[in-house]
């Protein structure tokens, strides 16, 4: 959790700070470079630039549906790289916007999840499916154990060191990081349409700011229909936000959205701006109440 109440004062300042000056290039404001997460790129991840005393950190698993070509596409036809087994459609567009209204950096994979799935722990069998949505994956169904240590050395490691080294960096500033991860999900499921919009995840046991997300955004967004652990439950073990939310002591959310909602610029923008919203006003509500809150029991860090 937020150790104090100016990490959760000065990151909801951060974003009201950013969303009136229409900030989109940390180095605009003159942010000294030991203040600022430099932008780079790698096969497997990209960061994008922000101040290291933002206060809040996006996260997006699932950006690409990038195989490179000495994978073959796994052996699917190009059009199975379009579905969601492959990625999070929508999913990168909202992180980048989110994270220029926020003045954050942001942390993307660069590779489709159909390789590792950088949103699982190593010891998860998901980690590498062999199956996904009912279709056969060729070019993982005889995986062995060196190819899978490949795939990890590849592509699952350097994007779980970008965030790791992202977050030491912003918390060296003073200020530790809100995490907030990106997902989409399908309209459908195994033909029954999804009534949510939107949905938050978190572990119950373990929720952080996750349940003050779900009520600002139904605040803000009354009309539209927002799920809390809905259309999946939260709490994974070994997943991102465990591995850097619950184990670091981190606040940390992940947001779900309808991929059909944000398949274009426009419902990509929308929604940055609607989660900006809702961030907006549970770190102002955390910076009053942090004071008063009892200590976090999340795992310590191992």
């Amino acid at each position: 959790m937020l150790r104090d109440h100016e990490s959760s004062h000065d990151a909801a300042r951060n974003i009201r700070t950013a969303d009136a000056a229409g900030v989109s290039d940390p180095q605009e404001t003159g942010v000294p470079p030991a203040l600022l997460i430099p932008a780079h790129r790698q096969e497997a991840v990209e960061v994008l630039a922000g101040p290291a005393d933002a206060g809040v950190l996006v996260l997006c698993d699932h950006a690409s549906n990038h195989i490179p070509s000495d994978y073959d596409n796994l052996g699917l036809p190009p059009a199975d790289l379009q579905r969601h087994i492959a990625w999070d459609p929508g999913a990168a567009g909202v992180a980048r916007h989110l994270a220029q209204l926020l003045n954050a950096p942001a942390v993307l994979s660069r590779f489709s999840r159909l390789l590792a799935d950088p949103n699982r722990g190593l010891d998860d069998p998901t980690l590498i499916m062999r199956i996904a949505d009912g279709s056969v994956i060729p070019g993982n169904a005889d995986i062995d154990e060196s190819g899978r240590e490949e795939r990890i050395r590849r592509f699952w490691r350097p994007y779980d060191k970008a965030i790791a080294q992202t977050i030491e960096a912003m918390r060296r500033s003073g200020r530790p990081p809100v995490l907030i991860s990106i997902h989409t999900f399908t309209p459908v499921w195994r033909g029954v349409p999804r009534p949510w919009h939107a949905g938050i995840l978190f572990d119950p046991a373990r929720p952080s700011i996750s349940p003050r997300m779900v009520s600002a955004l139904r605040a803000h967004l009354p009309r539209l229909t927002i799920g809390e652990n809905e259309p999946y439950s939260g709490g994974l073990p070994g997943d991102t936000l465990d591995r850097h939310g619950v184990r670091k002591g981190l606040e940390h959310t992940l947001v779900e959205i309808r991929h059909d909602l944000v398949l274009d610029d426009d419902g990509q923008r929308a929604w940055a701006k609607h989660l900006a919203a809702a961030l907006h006003e549970v770190l102002d509500a955390t910076a009053v109440r942090a004071p008063h809150s009892a200590p976090s029991h999340g795992r310590s860090e191992s």
